[in-house]
C-alpha cells in the first residue's frame, strides 16, 4: 500500500484519487477550496460522472480515501505527490501553468524526505523538467525526488471504467527507480505499461487526442461533401471503419468535438508547434474544421425556415456530450446564441448539466424538465447532444405536440428511413434530407 496525495480535486484529481484508493493505497485529495472539500467530506461530488458518488463514498467509509486543505501535511505524509490542477488553455492557445508552478512550489516547501511526484495534469512538452526545477530551487536540494509525468486518458462518462481498465499507463521518469515506483502502484489495474522520458510521456498525450481529433474534424469534412454529393456518410464511415488500419471508432459525424480535453489540447500543441517554429497545417485545419462544424444546425435551420425571427426551437441536449454536466466548449454555447441573436426563441432540454447551462445561458432560454413539453408547439425540434433520452423518444407522439414535423439532427440519431416513414422533415449531418412533401 502507498501513501499518496492528490494535489486538485477536480475531474481528474478526483477520479484517479478515488481508483487509486479502490485498489488498495491510502489517498488523501487536497484542494484549497474550502468549500469543495467540506462537500467532499459530507459526500456531495462536485462534478456528474457515473460511478463515482458510490466509489467514493465506499472508500471513505473503508478508511483509504480522505479529504482535506491541509495541503502541506498530506505532501509530508505522502510517498507519491500527484499534481491534477487545471491547466486552463490562455487566449493564445498555451496552456496556463500557474496552477501547477503554484504546487510545486508547495512540494518543495514541504519535501521533508524523497517523493515521486508526478504530472496528472495535461502538460506542454517540457513540464516534467520545469516542475523538477521549482522543486529543486525551492527545496535547496536537502531531499531527494524524482518527478514523472503519468497522463490521464479518461472518457467523460466512461471514467471510472477507463481507470479501472485502463489501455495503457504512460510512465516518463526522471530515474528508474521513480518508474518503477509508479509502475508498481499501477499493477493492479493489469495494464500494458509505457516507459519514457518526460518529454514523451507528455507528447504522447497531445498526440493521442491531437489523432482523435483529426479523425471527427476528418469525417465531418467528409460529411459535408457528402451532402453535396447525395452520399450518407454513415454508410461512408462505416465502410472505413472496417479496414483495420483505420478502426470505427471517431468516424461518426457530428457538430464537432468539446469538452475539457480536445479543444484545449489541439490549440495547445498548435502553439508548441509554433513555439519551435513548426507550421503545424494538419492540426490548424482540424481546429478550423470544429469551429465551422458548431454552425452547421444554424445554418440548416436557416435553410428549412429563412427568417428565424420569431420562431420557437426546442432544442434537445446542452452539454458537449451524453452523461457528463460538462458544458466546456459544447456546441450549443454557440448554436444557442446565434439563434437567439437571430431573434429566436429557445427551448431547451437537458437532464445533467442543467446548472452548468444555467451559469452560460441565463435566462435567454427556457429550461423544460420533460422532453415532450420542450416539443410542445414548436417550429422544428434540434438535437446537439445524443443523450439517451433521444433514442427513447416516441416520434410520433413527439409529432403530434409540435408545430412543424421538422427534426434538424446534430448528432444522426435517426434513420432516414424512419424519419421519411414517419412524415418528418429531417436534416441531419451528412445525409441526404428527407421531406414528406
Amino acid at each position: 500500500m502507498k501513501k499518496l496525495a492528490v494535489i486538485g480535486t477536480g475531474y481528474v484529481g478526483l477520479v484517479s484519487g478515488t481508483c487509486f484508493a479502490e485498489i488498495g493505497n491510502a489517498v488523501t485529495c487536497c484542494d484549497i477550496d474550502e468549500q469543495k472539500i467540506n462537500n467532499l467530506k459530507n459526500g456531495v461530488i462536485p462534478i456528474f460522472e457515473p460511478g463515482l458518488e458510490a466509489l467514493v463514498k465506499k472508500n471513505v467509509k473503508e478508511g483509504k480515501l480522505h479529504f482535506t486543505n491541509d495541503v502541506a501535511l498530506a505532501m509530508k505524509q505522502a510517498d507519491i505527490i500527484y499534481i491534477a490542477v487545471g491547466t486552463p488553455m490562455a487566449e493564445n492557445g498555451e496552456a496556463n501553468l500557474q496552477y501547477v508552478d503554484a504546487v510545486a512550489n508547495t512540494i518543495g516547501e514541504n519535501l521533508n524526505s524523497y517523493k515521486v511526484v508526478v504530472n496528472k495534469s495535461t502538460v506542454p512538452v517540457g513540464t516534467g523538467k520545469r516542475v523538477y526545477n521549482i522543486i529543486k530551487e525551492v527545496s535547496g536540494g536537502a531531499q531527494e525526488f524524482d518527478v514523472v509525468s503519468n497522463p490521464e486518458f479518461l472518457r467523460e462518462g466512461s471514467a471510472i471504467t477507463d481507470t479501472m481498465n485502463m489501455e495503457r499507463a504512460v510512465i516518463g521518469a526522471t530515474s528508474e527507480k521513480a518508474a518503477s515506483i509508479i509502475e508498481d502502484l499501477h499493477k493492479p489495474f493489469d495494464t500494458t505499461i509505457i516507459k519514457s522520458d518526460l518529454e514523451s510521456a507528455e507528447m504522447i498525450k497531445y498526440a493521442s487526442n491531437a489523432f482523435l481529433a483529426t479523425k471527427i474534424s476528418f469525417i465531418n469534412d467528409i460529411a459535408n461533401i457528402c451532402e453535396k454529393v447525395g452520399a450518407d456518410v454513415t454508410k461512408v464511415a462505416e465502410g472505413m471503419g472496417l479496414d483495420s488500419r483505420i478502426g470505427s471508432k471517431f468516424l461518426k459525424a457530428g457538430i464537432g468535438y468539446g469538452g475539457s480535453c480536445f479543444p484545449k489540447d489541439t490549440s495547445a500543441l498548435l502553439h508548441i508547434a509554433h513555439s519551435v517554429g513548426y507550421d503545424f497545417k494538419l492540426i490548424e485545419a482540424v481546429i478550423n474544421t470544429n469551429d465551422f462544424q458548431k454552425h452547421q444546425v444554424t445554418q440548416k435551420v436557416q435553410g428549412v425556415f429563412g427568417e428565424v425571427k420569431g420562431r420557437t426551437f426546442g432544442i434537445i441536449g446542452l452539454a458537449f456530450k451524453p452523461n457528463t454536466d460538462d458544458m466546456r466548449d459544447a456546441p450549443s454555447l454557440k448554436i444557442i446564441p446565434d439563434l437567439v441573436g437571430l431573434g429566436a426563441n429557445v427551448k431547451a432540454f437537458e437532464p445533467i448539466a442543467k446548472q452548468e447551462a444555467f451559469k452560460h445561458f441565463g435566462d435567454t432560454i427556457q429550461y423544460v424538465d420533460d422532453i415532450y413539453e420542450t416539443l410542445n408547439d414548436v417550429d422544428a425540434c434540434i438535437v446537439l447532444t445524443d443523450i439517451p433520452e433521444v433514442f427513447e423518444l416516441d416520434l410520433r407522439d413527439a409529432k403530434k405536440v409540435m408545430r412543424n414535423p421538422i427534426i434538424i439532427d446534430g448528432r444522426n440519431c435517426f434513420s432516414l428511413e424512419q424519419m421519411k416513414e414517419l412524415g418528418y422533415i429531417y436534416h441531419s449531418i451528412g445525409r441526404p434530407p428527407v421531406s414528406y412533401k
